[in-house]
């Protein structure tokens, strides 16, 4: 796992490889030519020697290579090159990422397995490709600029480039405080912007200019649902491709050890592990947020997590955030390159850096379960539709002005404000809105001040989910349908971001068995009957974990994985709310309306209204601010 970063004409103002270093503390090297710079920091896994640093150059010196990530099946793919007489110098799925481009080129990407962002100079043919995993697990951005393309695995390398163009990004403005993350390309700045899950584009080398960029994965959910004589079968199949999901994602040269929440997912990622490797005694790792227990109703993992890992037999570390929150904040969103509004990056750095300090330098954790087998209330909701939509629009617009009534410091009340607040409008709408923290869809633009809010006049923070929804298959089901856009929305843009930028920040590689390509796959074809029975999230998976688990642990109410940010908005940040959301500060930024930020915050703090994680939005966008150089 490392840090990759280049371009097509570019220069930097100082090395930007010192602002990726984190991800690559084994060993870091440049190529350059004319108009072609690829520069490689390397966190060593897959073969430790230094033949496998990079960047890779292959035997007859036309493609050089940079590569961040890992390829699962890089031995079965050596076994077919090797066949056909291609040679290996080292052990490393680098090497093997290199030989395959070159026997198939682009056609590789339809048959690697893995995790990665990367890019190859084919030097015969002038061009530079550069390429992103499926899910968008490993990140990558672009910067463009006339005849200047520069790309790399963070935001932070690129703000190196000599007479970069730091102009806001007024978009992502309003999809950080509609969402808490920004799907799609759209990033703080207007000429950087993510590449996509399953995204390839070429440039030319002596240009700068793209002169192709296509998607060139499939959707896993395309509603071409299975049926098999008996639940048993089911659960047999999802048990054998969790076990080779998981094996896989276990090749490493290095230490290796395990996030181990309590929660079922990572719980039942160690279990199997266990079972295919009991003679391992693998070391685990939680947090212990015994702290925040009690706020919010806000329930501590760590007994759970206890008891799997002496029902397992296996080493369990734990570590305490200790009142870091505050402390670490402006940290979490240097690492995350964007404002995210949430506080658990900062326990997946925790857990990260205790890990490194034990030797461990991979993790395998349980991102992506809620995702793909749906683990998450809103997954319930869709079941609640047909019900919601009986009554005529108007009576549903008495009811949610009647639920507004209720204080929002009851956690029914709160939840039930914002499941009603699209009650009576198309389907498609009520799904778009189970990701939007705001009291309504337009809400976002009346945070802005005058002077920028022009500039988003017509601009729908739902553009790029409805896009998504138009091109899913026809006869997709609607939980399917909205888990299509958990995986391609919350789980790249939020999730997968801060679990690869703050394990990396630890100089840590996270793995996720969950969004293996085969296991995904198969989840495509589980019908939703099975996904969600009887109210019951992830059954299947749940019903898997009876073979593995106490039952007590599979079958205990989900927590999250945060902290109870309502009460520490209050608490913990509130010298930060009057410090970097005072009016005098807000006016001379001009980007936000220092009035309606001063009426959320007693709103808030009256309980009346709950605007917790739009507040800790609006301070991670403050610290984003901050910490990075940005012009209206």
């Amino acid at each position: 796992m490392c840090g990759i970063i280049g371009g097509i004409n570019v220069s930097w103002n100082d090395d930007p490889l010192l602002d990726i270093a984190h991800r690559g503390p084994d060993s870091s090297g440049w190529y350059n030519d004319r108009k072609v710079s690829l520069g490689h920091v390397r966190l060593s896994i897959q073969d430790l020697s230094i033949k496998s640093n990079q960047p890779m150059i292959s035997k007859d010196g036309s493609l050089i290579l940079i590569f961040n990530g890992e390829i699962y099946n890089h031995w079965e793919i050596r076994e077919i090159l090797t066949s056909k007489g291609y040679h290996f110098l080292t052990t490393s799925d680098t090497e093997t990422l290199l030989v395959a481009w070159e026997c198939w080129g682009s056609k590789s990407l339809d048959i690697i397995i893995g995790i990665f962002a990367f890019a190859i100079y084919d030097r015969k043919a002038k061009e530079v490709i550069i390429a992103r995993d499926p899910f968008g697990v490993k990140p990558l951005y672009v910067y463009k600029n006339g005849n200047i393309f520069s790309f790399c695995s963070e935001i932070k390398g690129l703000i190196k480039l000599n007479n970069f163009d730091s102009t806001l990004n007024i978009k992502a403005i309003i999809n950080y405080t509609s969402f808490l993350w920004s799907p799609g390309e759209i990033t703080m700045y207007k000429r950087v912007s993510k590449v996509l899950p399953g995204q390839m584009i070429k440039i030319n080398a002596q240009t700068g200019l793209s002169s192709e960029d296509k998607i060139y994965t499939k959707s896993h959910f395309r509603g071409e649902y299975w049926e098999y004589g008996s639940e048993k079968e089911w659960i047999d199949l999802l048990e054998e491709k969790l076990i080779n999901a998981i094996e896989r994602q276990m090749i490493s040269d290095v230490p290796l050890g395990f996030f181990l929440s309590g929660g079922l997912d990572s719980s039942l990622i160690v279990a199997i592990a266990n079972k295919l490797y009991p003679q391992n005694n693998y070391d685990c790792f939680t947090i212990n947020l015994e702290t925040y227990k009690g706020k919010e109703g806000f329930v501590n993992d760590y007994p759970f997590a206890k008891r799997v890992a002496e029902y397992l037999g296996v080493r369990l570390h734990e570590v305490s955030p200790k009142n870091k929150m505050v402390d670490l904040f402006d940290k979490m969103i240097w690492h995350l390159d964007e404002p995210q509004a949430d506080l658990a990056p900062i326990n997946v750095y925790e857990i990260s850096s205790l890990a490194q300090s034990h030797g461990i330098k991979v993790l395998l954790g349980g991102v992506g379960s809620d995702d793909i087998f749906s683990g998450y209330r809103r997954h319930n909701a869709i079941s609640l539709e047909k019900y919601v939509n009986i009554p005529p629009k108007l009576f549903m617009s008495g009811s949610r002005s009647l639920l507004n009534m209720f204080p929002s410091h009851y956690p029914l009340a709160r939840r039930l404000k914002k499941l009603s607040r699209d009650w009576g409008e198309p389907l498609d709408q009520q799904m778009l809105g189970y990701f939007n923290w705001l009291p309504s869809n337009n809400h976002a633009p009346k945070l802005l001040s005058n002077q920028v809010s022009s500039e988003i006049s017509n601009y729908d923070p739902y553009y790029y989910a409805k896009n998504l929804i138009k091109s899913s298959a026809m006869n997709l089901s609607r939980l399917d349908l909205l888990l299509l856009l958990e995986q391609k929305t919350f789980l790249v843009d939020h999730n997968l971001n801060y679990t690869d930028k703050l394990s990396m920040a630890a100089g840590l590689e996270a793995r996720v068995p969950y969004l293996d390509d085969d296991l995904v796959e198969f989840a495509g074809h589980i019908p939703s009957s099975l996904k969600i029975k009887n109210g019951e999230k992830k059954y299947l998976l749940k019903k898997v974990a009876e073979r593995y688990l106490p039952k007590d642990v599979i079958y205990r109410p989900k927590t999250g994985f945060g902290a109870p940010v309502r009460d520490m908005i209050t608490d913990d940040f509130n010298s930060q709310l009057n410090s970097r959301l005072n009016p005098s500060l807000l006016q001379e930024q001009g980007v936000f309306s220092s009035e309606i930020i001063q009426t959320m915050i007693k709103s808030h703090k009256k309980g009346s209204d709950d605007y917790g994680y739009t507040l800790l939005s609006l301070l991670s966008i403050q610290s984003w601010l901050k910490q990075f150089p940005w012009s209206i």
